[in-house]
């Protein structure tokens, strides 16, 4: 299972331990395989996985589609509202547009500092 975490509102530094601590299990011969996410604020995550935007990334989890137009058709929405927000996905990270559309994990966990 391949799980995305996504981290809102946490000190860079963390992430910046967290990527060094990656790349010593790897230096040690240990296989790495973690995808992260981080997003400065509640607000800036909203702002890039609204409701619409969560749905094109459970639809391209199970179907993934060979372009904008074919998923728009799909999800019987607007192409220009789809390409919008795919585009917002893809720059996030959340999306895999290369040879196609698709979205490639199992799972997203969110870990939220206060």
């Amino acid at each position: 299972m391949t799980t995305l975490e996504i981290h809102v509102g946490v000190d860079f530094g963390k992430s910046i331990d967290r990527v060094k601590d990656a790349l010593r299990r790897h230096e040690a011969g240990k296989t790495v395989s973690e995808s992260h996410i981080s997003f400065e604020s509640w607000d800036l995550m909203t702002k890039t996985l609204t409701g619409k935007r969560f749905e094109i990334l459970r639809h391209l989890h199970r179907n993934p589609e060979a372009s904008i137009r074919s998923l728009a058709k799909a999800l019987g929405r607007d192409y220009s509202n789809v390409h919008a927000d795919v585009a917002a996905l893809v720059q996030a990270g959340l999306i895999d547009d290369r040879d196609g559309l698709r979205s490639d994990y199992d799972a997203i966990e969110l870990k939220m500092a206060l």
